[in-house]
């Protein structure tokens, strides 16, 4: 066991903050939440680390907060309907174990043991951790409403096929964030013509010309394109644009068992 204090955010607060309370409903009774990282195995695994050179798919992986599995279980379905076609085993862990089958048709699903609160018109998106798939088993979406709802919810995951499969301990079970209520329904969708707008047709045709350009020569070997290697113009622009969670505050220091780093190595 140890004692970590509560860690302060850095940089001061302003008047735009708004407050996502994570209620912990039982003392003896915990989860550890996380800023979601970025890294992801499979990407660490492929050459040259290519995948990171995408950075919208590095901000979707640390989009929101993640809640990190406090056992390692191993779940088995025999591909029936019923609740008892899931078994769930705990392998290790300390605590209650909040893992089990509960709705039946493959679903495993995880207690989660906190009551979420934000601010008035904002709900909350609950899923998996973002580009981690898992083989033989999906996590499940939903949207909760948290700024009135006083129940908690789930997380819930189904098997796409009779197997087994198992959560490490520290590994993320669920993946959350904050959506604005009523924001998908203010946008209305409209197709035009590129060329109705040309400042935006503009830079759209400069940088494909400055693509094709730097395909072509590395497709030719030229050695200024395969020094290069890649392309990095959105990088450029959007590297102060990028948004990671804050820490969750603590009102007192929480007792943390010792875990795993939950670093998405139960998934490809």
């Amino acid at each position: 066991m140890k004692t970590r204090s509560s860690r302060k955010r850095e940089g001061p607060s302003t008047a735009s903050e708004r407050k996502l309370v994570a209620y912990q409903i039982h003392e003896d009774d915990h989860a550890p939440i996380r800023p979601a990282r970025g890294e992801r195995r499979w990407m660490n695994d492929a050459e040259g680390r290519f995948p990171y050179r995408c950075l919208p798919l590095v901000m979707a992986n640390q989009y929101g907060w993640e809640i990190l599995s406090t056992h390692h279980v191993r779940a088995s379905w025999d591909g029936t309907s019923k609740p008892d076609g899931v078994y769930v085993e705990n392998l290790s862990g300390d605590g209650e174990l909040h893992c089990h089958s509960h709705f039946g048709e493959g679903v495993v699903t995880f207690q989660i043991p906190f009551l979420f609160q934000t601010p008035e018109g904002w709900n909350l998106m609950v899923r998996g951790p973002t580009n981690s798939p898992k083989d033989g088993i999906v996590a499940l979406d939903g949207i909760i409403e948290t700024d009135w709802s006083h129940a908690t919810f789930t997380m819930n995951w189904r098997f796409t096929r009779a197997c087994t499969v198992e959560f490490t301990l520290g590994e993320p079970i669920c993946l959350f964030f904050p959506i604005q209520r009523g924001a998908l329904e203010s946008f209305r969708g409209e197709f035009r013509m590129l060329e109705s707008d040309p400042e935006f047709e503009r830079k759209f045709r400069d940088w494909s010309q400055s693509r094709d350009r730097f395909l072509w020569a590395l497709d030719k070997g030229k050695p200024h394109a395969v020094a290069q290697a890649w392309q990095k113009e959105y990088l450029r622009a959007a590297r102060d644009k990028k948004s990671i969670a804050h820490p969750f505050l603590n009102e007192k220091p929480w007792i943390e068992r010792e875990r795993t780093n939950g670093d998405h190595n139960g998934s490809p």
